[in-house]
């Protein structure tokens, strides 16, 4: 099983969670992209029976207990960006049936996460669809927003917990959207966000769950919301979840088992994540430079492993010398800079 679920690049710290099945979570897929393996996964999150392949025939096929394409499958996803299967099962008794989207993993592969999209070279304000399309365009591996609740239980993208001094989860998202954005925008929604996403197939969506002040219930019921959404439009393969609420992400995991996680607070050692089950940390360029074995220590456990928000050169290079996979920052045209430099004077 361990030796299968690292073909299926889950961390051996995930391995916990994928055990531990929630028969009230999500119908969930161990992987959703495409590797060139014919295996994609498994499903988790209940007991799963009488599992057939009801759309997609031509793609897929449910053997050996897991999710596999067929030639002509593996034929389509060379030539085409994402596929969709739709499964029927008995999980738990209950009869369901589900779509899931399999993405070739054309993903940009470098270290380039853009904080809250790419905006500040290019004069688009932060958290907007603009600053969004921009990280595309500069084919970030993955850009980053952050995700509040209104009093309506709408899902927006915001930093702030207010928006132009309305606090945002005290208001409808009709009253915070009668302001706009100053280029114009309406207030984003993580539904406009990840639709705008799910166009492309280069650069990742790291969702940051923002923490409230309404109590752990609130908490709960939004990651609850925003992984409602994420499998609402399978958007799985492109999305990680990021938060400073360690009980907002254990419900992610709850839900969603499979689903990439990274903690930001900077308090709990590797150690302690992959105890719990959790895959990765994303955590303050100064608790790295605190916690040097930190970095080691994450690597040795195969924990996703970020830093936020690194702005300067120094404090850029330094990580890049450190092999981050993941650097978010506000310079993401500073950071290709770089990358390019350091690839050139090493040939």
């Amino acid at each position: 099983m361990k030796s299968f679920l690292l073909a299926l690049g889950i961390s051996t710290s995930l391995l916990h969670a994928v055990a531990s099945t929630n028969p009230d979570g999500y119908a969930t897929l161990s992987s959703y992209r495409y590797t060139g393996q014919a295996t994609i996964g498994q499903l988790i999150n209940g007991k799963y029976e009488q599992v057939k392949v009801v759309s997609g025939q031509e793609y897929f096929v449910w053997k050996k207990n897991s999710l596999q394409l067929t030639a002509r499958g593996r034929q389509e996803l060379e030539k085409r960006n994402a596929l969709t299967v739709r499964l029927s099962f008995r999980r738990n008794g209950a009869a369901e049936e589900k779509s899931f989207t399999i993405v070739a993993d054309r993903f940009n592969k470098n270290p380039v996460i853009a904080h809250r999209g790419a905006w500040k070279k290019s004069a688009t304000p932060e958290n907007s669809i603009a600053s969004l399309e921009h990280a595309f365009r500069l084919n970030c591996a993955g850009t980053e927003f952050d995700v509040h609740m209104t009093k309506d239980d709408s899902l927006v993208v915001n930093h702030d917990p207010d928006f132009y001094g309305k606090p945002i989860e005290d208001y409808t998202y009709a009253e915070l959207s009668a302001t706009r954005l100053p280029n114009g925008e309406i207030l984003p929604t993580l539904r406009s966000f990840l639709q705008a996403g799910l166009q492309q197939y280069g650069t990742q969506l790291i969702v940051e769950i923002k923490p409230t002040s309404k109590g752990p219930e609130r908490a709960k019921h939004r990651a609850t919301e925003v992984v409602k959404m994420v499998h609402e439009l399978g958007a799985q393969a492109w999305v990680n979840y990021i938060s400073f609420d360690y009980t907002i992400l254990l419900r992610v995991q709850e839900l969603d088992p499979a689903a990439h996680l990274q903690y930001l607070n900077g308090e709990k050692s590797p150690e302690e994540l992959s105890r719990d089950g959790m895959p990765g940390l994303d955590y303050h360029h100064g608790v790295f430079r605190k916690h040097p074995d930190w970095i080691q220590s994450a690597k040795a456990r195969n924990m996703v492993l970020n830093v936020w928000t690194v702005n300067s050169e120094e404090d850029l290079r330094y990580f890049l010398g450190q092999k981050f996979p993941m650097i978010t920052t506000n310079e993401p045209e500073l950071l290709f800079e770089l990358i390019k430099a350091s690839s050139s004077a090493s040939r």
